[in-house]
């Protein structure tokens, strides 16, 4: 089973994918979006092709912590997708992925054409592997591992 990151925006919505294990991420393909019933089947399509086992949508914050305009209206479609589909999902902190995007972009010198088609695919792909990360570390609270501190 893998994991489905997401990079929920107003135009686009970014994919990327796990490998089995849940240490690799690679980015899949960005959906333009039309409607809302278009956009939930595609991401459905994709869970069930690739026996997804959790989502991992990315939560835009503020810089100063707070949840904005767009983290509701990512946590709506989100609540759409679940309504659709059995499975579990996580919010990761999203702050600055498309920066960091933009930023592998350019040391791999991407036209500015390819960098814009590419964008959202590639922040989902930061999304996840900064969540499959935090799955590594282990924070011992009375013995136990915490294995999901990412959950909004």
């Amino acid at each position: 089973m893998r994991f489905l990151g997401l990079d929920i925006g107003d135009k686009t919505i970014g994919m990327a994918i796990s490998d089995p294990t849940h240490i690799i991420s690679q980015g899949l393909y960005t959906i333009r979006r039309t409607n809302l019933e278009s956009d939930l089947n595609e991401i459905i399509k994709v869970c069930r092709e690739y026996d997804v086992s959790r989502i991992v949508s990315g939560l835009p914050i503020n810089m100063n912590g707070t949840l904005g305009p767009q983290s509701s209206k990512v946590k709506e479609f989100c609540h759409h997708l679940l309504s659709k589909i059995e499975i579990e999902l996580v919010y990761q902190d999203e702050r600055l992925t498309s920066v960091a995007a933009n930023k592998a972009m350019l040391e791999v010198d991407f036209s500015r054409k390819k960098r814009k088609s590419m964008v959202d695919k590639i922040a989902a792909m930061f999304i996840l592997q900064t969540y499959l990360d935090s799955l590594k570390k282990e924070v011992p609270f009375n013995g136990n591992k915490s294995s999901d501190n990412n959950t909004y």
